[in-house]
């Protein structure tokens, strides 16, 4: 094409351009994205987001939410159903004996090949409460508010390597792309605090879980709805506190500035990420005052740390609960906790069931009892659903890889059955929903599908997840794909 031809064009363009901006100008818009950063004047952007999303509740809020928010203790890794929650005596009188060739015909497994030992429990169990809920001495501190939990012990997967099980929990779908449990979640809810991100992820154990920030993603929904991963040392958030020489008024201005640019190319190209990227702006503004304060638990006094177990300043599962709780306070609608390192093979000492999974139960144990009995203290428990699980179980045959048998004690990956339990929000205490065989390898009585999972916890927020969808790419989308009943029988 003619050089010259090219150069015209693009005049021409920058031309058009600025006479729009400067006609939209004209209207009166300057200064709108200062009012909203100042509590003051009208939203354009954020009332076309507002309605679209009453819209949305108004269809898909089926059922009188019994629960207003939520706190996901997700343990990355998948942690053994057989040393914590699902007691099986006969699986102990087989320690030892080869695996039966029924168990292994036509399954696939992560790592076992040939025939494999079966494997007892590592742990002792008894029964605790009224409710006589078994839990293992792996975890004193949670038997100690059994009766408050409902157990699902045969939830199961298709799944059974850690990425994909994951995203599979957290998005529906085991392939990277949709938006995550936590954005859902906002999305149809907003957040009870407009200070405050309405999705929050905390994470310990040292590292990211598998599947990566995609779990906390948007995927298609607007992006302002992705989970905002917090630190618990240092500055919660990277890069929130302002620049040297940077005064809190002058940020204030130089984000009115860029917003009522965006807006005026909102009404020029109508994209509606123009409207996420305006209200990210205008949170992040907002969260340079409110984050720092509601993630200071030093502020706590000495009997919660007490209770919790916390170490503030350190990267802790238990400062990660704490935080979880006062997150809840202010109005947060979804936190999530992920906690590596749960994945117990026998390829060494660190990672054992010998070693490894008392030392991760160890780190859990209290804070995770002490988070339930806080909320329970405060009146807050009874609107605030409290889930616990990992992405799937493990098998009650000896992890060997090449069918070489393991150095130390591990259990493959398995999700045929693995154990749960949800607390609060509506919640029935104390009850046990779901019942594998005798060897805890599969479910034999109300077994549960990840999505069955996903649709209770929607019920419970007042979706029904068959209506609660989103229009992308010719189709309506939605958490829990084309299947998933709630668990009526655990709902209050």
């Amino acid at each position: 094409m003619n050089p010259l031809l090219n150069e015209f064009r693009h005049r021409e363009a920058q031309y058009n351009s600025r006479r729009h901006f400067l006609r939209q100008g004209a209207l009166g818009l300057g200064g709108i994205a200062l009012g909203g950063l100042m509590g003051c004047g009208t939203d354009a952007g954020a009332q076309v987001a507002k309605t679209k999303e009453e819209k949305i509740m108004a269809t898909a809020l089926s059922y009188a939410p019994r629960a207003k928010r939520v706190i996901y203790l997700h343990m990355a890794g998948a942690p053994s159903q057989l040393e914590l929650f699902d007691y099986k005596p006969a699986l102990q009188k087989l320690d030892g004996q080869p695996c039966p060739p029924s168990l292994l015909a036509g399954k696939r497994f992560a790592f076992i090949q040939g025939t494999p030992m079966m494997l007892g429990s590592q742990a002792t169990f008894q029964q605790h409460g009224q409710s006589g809920a078994w839990v293992s001495n792996l975890l004193p501190n949670f038997s100690e508010v059994a009766d408050e939990v409902a157990f699902l012990k045969a939830v199961h997967t298709e799944e059974f390597n850690h990425a994909p099980a994951q995203l599979l929990m957290q998005t529906g779908s085991p392939r990277p792309g949709r938006p995550s449990f936590g954005s859902w979640v906002t999305y149809g809810l907003g957040s009870e605090n407009e200070n405050l991100p309405g999705f929050i992820v905390l994470v310990s154990g040292g590292r990211d879980p598998s599947g990566g920030k995609k779990l906390w993603g948007s995927g298609f929904l607007p992006s302002i709805h992705q989970g905002i991963q917090c630190r618990t040392a240092g500055d919660p958030i990277l890069y929130l506190s302002d620049p040297e020489g940077m005064s809190r008024d002058l940020r204030g201005k130089s984000i009115a500035a860029i917003n009522e640019i965006n807006k005026r190319q909102y009404d020029e190209v109508g994209n509606p990420e123009t409207l996420t990227r305006i209200k990210q702006y205008e949170m992040a503004f907002k969260m340079q005052m409110s984050v720092p304060e509601v993630m200071d638990i030093e502020k706590e006094p000495d009997y919660i740390h007490e209770m919790y177990g916390t170490t503030p300043g350190k990267s802790t599962f238990a400062n990660n609960c704490l935080m979880a709780r006062r997150l809840a306070e202010s109005g947060v609608r979804f936190i999530q906790l992920y906690d590596w390192g749960w994945d117990n093979h026998g390829s060494s000492r660190s990672t054992s069931l010998e070693e490894g999974l008392p030392a991760q139960c160890k780190g859990i144990d209290q804070a995770m009892a002490a988070l339930i009995k806080d909320l329970k203290q405060r009146g807050m428990l009874e609107d605030t659903l409290v889930v616990w699980g990992g992405e799937f179980g493990r098998t009650p045959m000896r992890e060997n890889r090449g069918g070489v048998e393991m150095p130390f004690l591990g259990r493959d990956h398995h999700g045929e059955a693995f154990t749960m339990w949800m607390a609060g929000g509506g919640v029935k205490p104390g009850v046990v929903y779901g019942e594998t065989d005798e060897i805890g390898y599969a479910g034999v009585r109300d077994r549960a599908h990840v999505h069955d999972v996903q649709a209770t916890v929607l019920g419970l927020l007042g979706f029904d997840h068959e209506k609660f969808t989103y229009p992308f790419q010719g189709r309506n989308f939605r958490l829990t794909d084309v299947t998933g009943t709630a668990i009526k029988d655990i709902m209050v």
